[in-house]
């Protein structure tokens, strides 16, 4: 049995998760003076720490999209690497959500709490796999924590992308995709589903296609979509974010057919919302199945649901004589339908 409780380790302020003997916070949702940054998603990675402590990838996507001097300082730990911040010991370990995310494992007097951060067990082709690790308490998220959502296999959606490519050879297909992440996976899938012809992307995702790529994910042949004359590109693929395909500057391809890369397009009023054509089920996050099977693979003596849809595994939890408590953390899923 651990001796000490766990609400002496980690505790939910207005900030954030909060670890008292270590004094920093997990995931902060306003500047602190420790962060410990799961993942570089705006919801979870802010701007104006002290000191930040994360993985590589992580450190460079913050440096990316916030400047050199987002932080005082900053440490970068690599994957299974332990480090000491106050006597308390803190692993990051994958996450398989984007590019560098992790869980964080923090330890203290014989107890161990993991917290997942954003994650998917599914095998993504541009991040490290999930890694389950044993622990007295598991705090996750929840986005799709009902059993409504079950995403479909992601190379089945990608076939049906490539499929209406060749349904509708004059009109220009218009992926919306979350810059970070998204994108990128999308990319790769359609690579590994046969599409080796140029992929075009908006230009907001220029400088994370790059760092992608530094960082050793093969995205092929891409072309700038920006400055594209009117009426071009018919039966091309054009990656763009989400809030793009509804713009006047989608206006300018050939009879442009609007596609949404989303957990969420599993809700059909979404996509007729967003006018979306094509709704393509590809999530970043843990659907229900993968939510409750995590849960026993971890095999924690209690559950911690940060955010999201957390009513229903709850209830799954009662059911499964799981300990559980929802802590209603603010501040995160804020991101561009970072689904």
């Amino acid at each position: 049995m651990a001796a000490l409780r766990p609400e002496k380790l980690l505790c939910p302020k207005p900030a954030g998760l909060y670890c008292a003997p270590g004094d920093f916070y997990i995931d902060p949702v306003r500047p602190v003076e420790r962060a410990v940054i799961t993942h570089g998603h705006a919801d979870h990675a802010r701007a104006g720490h002290g000191a930040v402590l994360a993985t590589p990838e992580t450190l460079a996507i913050m440096a990316e999209r916030y400047g050199r001097d987002h932080a005082r300082s900053t440490r970068s730990v690599g994957y299974g690497e332990a480090v000491e911040v106050g006597g308390v010991r803190i692993r990051l370990v994958p996450a398989g959500h984007v590019l560098g995310s992790a869980q964080a494992v923090v330890e203290q007097g014989g107890l161990r709490m993991v917290v997942s951060g954003d994650y998917k067990r599914r095998r993504d082709p541009t991040c490290p796999p999930f890694e389950v690790t044993p622990c007295d308490v598991f705090i996750t998220e929840a986005t799709f924590g009902l059993p409504v959502f079950r995403h479909p296999d992601d190379a089945g959606e990608i076939a049906r992308l490539i499929r209406s490519t060749r349904q509708f050879p004059e009109r220009t297909h218009l992926v919306g995709a979350y810059a970070l992440g998204k994108a990128q996976r999308v990319i790769r899938l359609l690579r590994e589903g046969g599409w080796d012809r140029t992929i075009y992307v908006h230009g907001a995702m220029d400088r994370l296609n790059r760092l992608y790529q530094d960082h050793g994910v093969d995205l092929g042949p891409l072309a700038s979509a920006t400055d594209v004359g009117k009426d071009k590109l018919p039966g091309e693929i054009i990656i763009a974010p989400p809030s793009a395909i509804a713009d006047r500057w989608a206006r300018r391809f050939a009879d442009p057919l609007p596609v949404f890369a989303s957990g969420w397009m599993s809700v059909r009023a979404r996509a007729r919302q967003r006018g979306v054509e094509l709704p393509l089920v590809i999530s970043d996050h843990a659907d229900w199945d993968e939510l409750v099977q995590t849960v026993r693979d971890v095999a924690p003596g209690e559950l911690w649901i940060t955010h999201g849809r957390e009513e229903g595994l709850l209830r799954w939890a009662e059911l499964h004589g799981v300990k559980a408590r929802a802590l209603a953390l603010v501040g995160y899923e804020d991101e561009e339908d970072d689904g």
